[in-house]
């Protein structure tokens, strides 16, 4: 007798959830002569697209020309600014989302794949009940279906993403203490704002509103902006943030925010505050008034409400446990993106899609490695790394060779004024890429070659071999490895 996977189903493959994993998947599956059905209960596209990576980048675009408008007359260029209107920025932001999200609709439609606007839960490994949406916002579902619908799938890909983290007295009301998500959709500038949280999100929203006049405050728990960047690298980045004028309060024992009215009836956010003192003992505690308060502070899988408990699927922390391929505990059960946990990228989730599809037909592709994600942050100076961090090394107690190249010596970044930052390796005895830290202009994309470079295990050779353009930032690539081996020409 056929066992419920080897009977004939509706589907081969059932993808829940349509962000960047998702519907990757389902087009990597496509590819491959499979039946496909995607279930998205919101948007395509998921977080990243239409409330994260895309509109924040634009929001990014936007206050990196205001900060160089600023810079201009050092160039002999005087320029006049009228306004500086955030609440424009934020509008062609949603628009940038809303423009792109038609575009994975249309990929959709281009490769076969059928999508269904509605909430999946699993039955069975095998089956599927879908609690169909009334309206869709998803470019290619059927709208104003109603009710109910089960159906079976060989596999089912399990990519619902992560929302916002809260913990008690950081709590979310969506008005005057928000997340990231309903930052994208203010529609009048906050005068003053706390942003509580350093890492990406925090940092590259604080950048936002204080490039548009907001006054600007980070309160973080770590010792350092950017706590799971390299020292260097957050050491640079909070030189240059004073420089902005952004206040910063960092290494707090605890930090309470709350809707508040001030004697004149004007609502805002009361933060109170507690500082270490460097013997460890406590300040006393602070208050601070803003007009909002945007809490940054971690995310955690959507992993409830989609029969997880009832097919037995093991979650840790908050997300699905998975391996190296994204497969679950229960056979023919894959899990990708933030569900399955940190780290939290899009390109990590796009990944990890054609990974578990490939999987799941025999392809027999590589296992994620974690160690050669490459991460940004897209500020101003950008920051981008790949591997381990100076200090993970140290703790591993691994021998390493380091280069550190500033950009401020760099003939292109001083022509284009952009002299901030720095290349850094971390190298082992034989060449070979522990680590690469970036900060300055284009980190993002220079990452790339060390990220390579890492992943085809070559070394330092192969790098400082490779003819480099002037003038160039990358040429600073090469000349790292060359300072790491004692044989830096330009330092």
């Amino acid at each position: 007798m056929k066992n419920e996977s080897e009977k004939k189903c509706d589907y081969d493959l059932v993808v829940i959830g349509g962000g960047p994993g998702g519907y990757t998947a389902a087009i990597r599956a496509s590819q491959l002569g499979k039946k496909v059905l995607l279930v998205e209960k919101d948007k395509l596209g998921g977080v990243c697209l239409n409330r994260g990576c895309i509109p924040t980048k634009a929001l990014i675009k936007a206050g990196g020309i205001a900060k160089e408008v600023k810079e201009c007359a050092a160039l002999g260029v005087e320029v006049e600014v009228k306004a500086l209107r955030g609440e424009v920025a934020l509008a062609r932001a949603r628009d940038v989302a809303t423009r792109v999200g038609k575009g994975v609709g249309f990929l959709m439609k281009k490769n076969g794949v059928e999508v269904v606007s509605g909430k999946a839960r699993l039955i069975s490994k095998n089956e599927i009940e879908i609690a169909i949406a009334i309206a869709s916002d998803c470019a290619t579902a059927s709208d104003g279906a109603t009710g109910g619908r089960r159906v079976t799938a060989q596999a089912v890909i399990v990519a619902t993403g992560a929302r916002y983290r809260t913990f008690p007295g950081l709590l979310h009301d969506g008005e005057r203490l928000i997340g990231a998500f309903e930052a994208l959709n203010l529609t009048k500038m906050p005068k003053s704002i706390a942003i509580i949280g350093a890492g990406a999100i925090g940092m590259e929203f604080s950048f936002f509103f204080n490039a548009f006049g907001t006054k600007v405050h980070i309160f973080e728990k770590m010792p350092r902006l950017l706590p799971l960047e390299d020292v260097d690298s957050s050491v640079e980045i909070e030189r240059v943030w004073k420089k902005y004028g952004i206040n910063v309060s960092l290494g707090l024992e605890s930090v309470v925010a709350k809707r508040s009215t001030t004697a004149e009836g004007t609502e805002g956010v009361q933060l109170e505050i507690q500082e270490k003192k460097p013997d460890g003992s406590l300040c006393e505690k602070k208050e601070f008034e803003f007009d909002m308060a945007l809490i940054a502070v971690g995310m955690v899988g959507n992993i409830e409400g989609i029969g997880l408990e009832e097919v037995g699927i093991k979650t840790k922390g908050g997300f699905i446990e998975v391996d190296g391929l994204g497969r679950t505990n229960v056979n023919g059960v894959w899990a990708i993106g933030d569900v399955a946990g940190p780290p939290l990228l899009a390109h990590v989730a796009s990944h990890q899609g054609v990974i578990a599809v490939e999987d799941w037909c025999g392809e027999k592709p590589h296992p994620l490695d974690v160690n050669t994600v490459p991460g940004g942050v897209y500020i101003k100076p950008e920051v981008a790394s790949v591997g381990f961090t100076e200090r993970a090394i140290n703790e591993k107690g691994i021998a390493y060779r380091t280069g550190k190249m500033p950009f401020l010596g760099n003939g292109k970044a001083i022509a284009a004024n952009e002299k901030e930052g720095f290349v850094k390796v971390l190298l082992d005895d034989e060449g070979k890429l522990l680590g690469a830290h970036i900060v300055g202009a284009n980190a993002t994309e220079l990452i790339l070659e060390y990220t390579l470079l890492k992943s085809m295990k070559g070394t330092d050779r192969d790098v400082y071999n490779t003819i480099h353009p002037h003038p160039t930032l990358g040429e600073w690539l090469a000349e790292a490895m060359l300072l790491a081996d004692d044989r830096a020409i330009n330092f």
